[in-house]
């Protein structure tokens, strides 16, 4: 089985797990928010995703939390959302994690609301 090459606009070994994770259940819309020369923000990176159900969204988060355990060997600090799962955060300290349901993502449109910061799509092939 072939498997599709992730580009990430970033070199960095976690994110690309965090991205295939979320590849690997068919999120969509994926981008990267490059968050370093912003004062103060709560993290390095934010990556979004959306899902067309709510089923969806919580199989993404999941896949994540559990590829990244196994691989990187790291659990989230913490998790947000997981009773709805209309918006799904993962917290991993420098990297936070949005899965979101689509109508939920428009509706919030972080990537405005983080207007200063480089929005950089991740591309699968």
């Amino acid at each position: 089985m072939n498997k599709k090459a992730i580009e990430l606009p970033v070199k960095n070994d976690f994110l690309e797990t965090v991205i295939n994770s979320i590849d690997d259940k068919k999120g969509e819309n994926t981008v990267l928010i490059d968050l370093k020369n912003i004062d103060n923000s709560i993290a390095n990176y934010f990556v979004i995703t959306e899902a067309d159900s709510h089923t969806q969204v919580k199989a993404i988060s999941d896949n994540v939390q559990r590829k990244v355990k196994e691989i990187a060997h790291q659990k989230p600090f913490g998790v947000e959302g997981e009773e709805n799962a209309e918006w799904i955060l993962l917290d991993y300290g420098d990297i936070i994690v949005h899965v979101f349901y689509r109508p939920v993502r428009e509706y919030y449109d972080l990537e405005s609301l983080w207007g200063d910061a480089e929005v950089l799509p991740v591309n699968t092939k």
